[in-house]
């Protein structure tokens, strides 16, 4: 009898013991993964869908399909207000362009001192660096109004511009700091050995190293410029300067009345295009940059 029992407990937990088929877990796992993915984009969808409405049906429907489609939101969105909207596409991109350059010279000027140099206070200046990370953005934002006020550049694109040629952006002088000091001292030897100094080393061995963390400096760096709204709406009075979402926010009429919701959606869309164009240019790099970086 002993023998009996002992004999039908494996059976029974092999009975009760769930089935893990690699092939139901996968589909399970996938079928979450569709619908967390479609939770997240459907409101992009949705602005899409809605930019070929006509402006009476947008908010008719929380659908993606319509029975009119038009593109006039698009030819009354880029024509839209006293300016083009090409002159907002411009001034973005102006703006964005030379914000990615001050942060990829600064920046990596200023890692390479951290990472390589040596000098008083190294540890201290860069323990303050890291500390202005803490700071919220509006923290400064009455102090460098003020002082670009009484430069007279209010109303101009250097006070969006100018601070990312002096490494205020202390998260990509930390993130290339990591990326460079992973890098083999004997390099910067075996070239200082073939006469180079500091700046031949920076130039010819170090940034083409790290080109990683120059495309993720670049990228984020871009998306950053191109997304933003306060800045531009605190500096920028002259609608010949507005840059993309300053001219977006004027399709909303604040006073209450008939916003241009089809035009703003259409624009909206529009706007999209440079930072998907800039993503898939640089996204090997932003990959490489995260995996060796370790950046989450």
């Amino acid at each position: 009898m002993a023998t009996t029992t002992s004999s039908r407990g494996p059976l029974v937990m092999r009975r009760i013991r769930p089935v893990r088929s690699p092939i139901a877990v996968g589909v399970i796992r996938h079928a979450v993964l569709v619908i967390v993915l479609i939770a997240m984009l459907y409101p992009l969808l949705w602005m899409i869908a809605a930019s070929f409405r006509p402006n009476s049906e947008i908010f008719s429907s929380l659908g993606l399909l319509s029975s009119h489609y038009t593109l006039q939101n698009y030819v009354s969105g880029w024509a839209g207000g006293s300016l083009r909207f090409s002159r907002y596409f411009l001034n973005s991109f102006v703006i964005s362009v030379l914000t990615v350059a001050g942060n990829l010279l600064a920046c990596s000027l200023t890692a390479y001192a951290f990472a390589r140099l040596e000098f008083p206070f190294k540890r201290l200046l860069f323990a303050l660096l890291l500390g202005t990370l803490l700071l919220p953005y509006h923290v400064t934002l009455v102090p460098q109004y003020i002082l670009f006020n009484k430069l007279h550049l209010v109303n101009t694109f250097a006070p969006l511009v100018a601070p990312h040629f002096l490494a205020t952006d202390a998260f990509f002088v930390f993130l290339m700091v990591q990326f460079i000091r992973v890098l083999p001292r004997e390099l910067d030897d075996a070239a200082r050995m073939d006469g180079c100094g500091h700046w031949g080393i920076f130039s010819r061995v170090i940034m083409p190293l790290s080109l990683p963390a120059i495309g993720t400096t670049a990228l984020f760096s871009f998306i950053n410029s191109w997304n933003d709204f306060l800045g531009p709406l605190l500096y920028l009075s002259n609608a010949n300067l507005w840059t993309v979402p300053l001219g977006l926010n004027s399709f909303l009429d604040s006073t209450g009345g008939q916003s241009s919701y089809g035009a703003l959606f259409a624009m909206a869309t529009l706007s999209l295009a440079p930072l998907v164009g800039f993503f898939v240019a640089f996204q090997r790099l932003l990959i490489e940059g995260i995996a060796t970086s370790g950046m989450k």
